[in-house]
């Protein structure tokens, strides 16, 4: 008999961690790589040893102990700090020193962060123009969070491992806002013109946002507000707001039309600036790893 783990509630035996790594990559979660790249003297693992680690989960081992401890820390620490970016770094662990482990050994751990995704999208709708927009942007490296308060809504469409599909009640939509993930785009085009209303007075005065837009036309916008001008809304939350939504030459009608422009509008605007001349190198800078790996001079 195998014994158990010890954590009850997991998985035995345990994940290993290129298969934890192929399904955080597929699902899109945030993940940090751990490898380890160099060892001298006595130490738990040799180079090759890798471990996979997520805010609440690790999996496979460098070799355990209080060294293992401070990886998944370091870890853990990066995807805290800056969960929508990917990092690399190479830390040094003397392991008597540093981690206070009797072995006496030292290795070199290659911690490489991933986000997951590289942008998210909160869409408020499953109509036609929803599900074709999900249809084109479902390939692409991104997390969509899909809502709607139709339970039949998402039946037949599109979807993938990153497509995320979430119900929600129309009358009290405030407790769904508030898992929306901050820093992602959000649309709106959902079928009630009143429910429109009071997910941008919730959302409009947010500043944490990439963008929020509103499917509809000009006119649609003008009345929409006014009303919640009325209401209490301030001027530069209205601002906020991208209303016709999609590139402003077209005049399309068709569904797939609509998304299309509208998908092209949001890589337009999920499109980082251009990198200086003297920005272009990224990672791990080029001396330190000479250090690290004399042979490849």
């Amino acid at each position: 008999m195998s014994p158990a783990p010890e954590n009850p509630a997991a998985t035995w035996p345990p994940e290993p961690w290129h298969a934890a790594l192929h399904r955080l990559q597929q699902a899109g979660e945030p993940h940090v790589l751990a490898s380890i790249v160099a060892a001298s003297g006595s130490t738990p693992r040799e180079p090759g040893a890798k471990l996979v680690i997520t805010a609440a989960q690790v999996f496979d081992t460098l070799g355990g102990g209080h060294f293992e401890q401070q990886v998944i820390a370091l870890a853990r620490e990066t995807l805290a700090a800056a969960p929508a970016t990917s990092q690399t770094r190479l830390e040094t662990f003397v392991l008597g020193a540093r981690s206070g482990q009797c072995c006496g050994g030292c290795v070199q751990v290659l911690i490489e962060s991933f986000p997951g995704t590289e942008q998210r999208l909160s869409l408020f709708g499953a109509g036609h123009v929803g599900q074709a927009l999900v249809a084109l942007l479902a390939p692409l490296p991104w997390r969509i969070d899909w809502f709607d308060s139709r339970t039949a809504a998402f039946e037949g469409s599109a979807g993938g491992p990153r497509v995320h599909c979430h119900g929600f009640d129309a009358e009290a939509p405030e407790a769904t806002l508030k898992a929306l993930v901050g820093h992602g785009h959000v649309l709106i085009m959902t079928h009630d013109h009143a429910l429109d209303r009071r997910l941008l007075a919730a959302l409009a005065p947010r500043d944490d946002l990439a963008s929020l837009g509103l499917i509809g036309s000009a006119s649609k916008w003008s009345s929409f507000r006014a009303a919640l001008g009325r209401a209490g809304l301030g001027e530069s939350a209205l601002e906020r707001v991208r209303c016709p939504i999609g590139l402003a030459a077209t005049a399309a009608k068709r569904p797939q039309e609509i998304a299309i422009s509208v998908a092209a509008e949001l890589l337009a605007l999920s499109t980082p600036p251009a990198l200086a001349d003297d920005d272009h190198h990224r990672g791990i800078p080029a001396a330190t790893l000479r250090d690290a790996f004399p042979s490849a001079r």
